[in-house]
């Protein structure tokens, strides 16, 4: 056994006093920070990924304010009380943790949510319309996207039940001149809808500025396809989560420290 495989070995072992389980959500959240910043979406201290606490549902990890994307590692998030009041004299960003507080706390059937303001996001979060069904990767939002609208920055607890409206039980929402989230039961899940989202936004604004328009997909194929990539994620999909690990593992494998 090699020195690297040696560490990845010792890594798989969480630490004393905590489950295995709360641990896998570590790695996963912290692999999940890495591999937004290795897509360029991260924004040095700012914008969150959050992972609710397994056998624990009012608790979730975010990263301390001070860490940037790539700096985040399985030891270092926070383990936050999303009913408590947090701000940064916590370690804690508080409109990261506004925003992914009362996502985890209003909809318990998500473990896992991404927000991040890249500049190809938020232009589409800023152009009237919204995401148009005019690409493959678009079709996994078919009728599944929601639309929040600008109230400034997300530091005030009230804004939460507005959001998680706006979001109801959508797969992602577009927080209008701001950014994008999305949301799952896992990391995998919420991650790969944010690349979907980012791509499906980039093709958009690429297609309107040939200035030739985009060819719409008919609502029954769109409501199909979308159908069948959620049947591809419960499936077959989450072959791919174990793949994104071993990127990372290339690329810097101290998210697992």
């Amino acid at each position: 056994m090699n020195v690297h495989e040696a560490k990845l070995k010792q890594a798989g072992k969480a630490p004393a006093g905590m489950s295995a389980e709360e641990w896998q959500a570590r790695v996963d959240l912290a692999a999940t920070y890495r591999l937004c910043h290795h897509w360029g979406w991260g924004d040095l201290i700012y914008n969150h990924c959050s992972m609710r606490v397994p056998g624990e549902p009012k608790m979730f990890l975010m990263k301390q304010h001070e860490s940037m994307w790539d700096e985040v590692t399985a030891t270092n998030l926070r383990k936050v009380d999303m009913t408590a009041d947090l701000d940064e004299k916590a370690g804690v960003n508080r409109p990261g943790f506004t925003l992914h507080g009362g996502l985890l706390m209003g909809r318990p059937d998500i473990n896992c949510a991404v927000h991040v303001h890249t500049e190809v996001g938020m232009t589409l979060c800023g152009t009237k319309g919204g995401l148009r069904m005019v690409s493959q990767q678009a079709l996994r939002f078919y009728n599944r996207i929601g639309y929040h609208p600008y109230e400034g920055i997300t530091e005030d607890f009230s804004e939460r039940e507005r959001i998680l409206k706006h979001l109801g039980q959508n797969r992602a929402l577009i927080m209008q001149n701001h950014g994008f989230v999305t949301v799952g039961k896992t990391a995998r899940e919420a991650f790969i809808l944010m690349k979907y989202l980012m791509s499906a936004a980039d093709i958009q604004q690429r297609i309107d500025a040939t200035g030739k328009g985009g060819i719409d997909i008919p609502p029954a194929v769109c409501e199909k396809t979308a159908a069948q990539f959620e049947t591809h994620d419960a499936g077959r999909g989450s072959a791919d989560w174990p793949a994104y690990l071993r990127l990372m593992e290339k690329v810097d494998p101290s998210f697992r420290d």
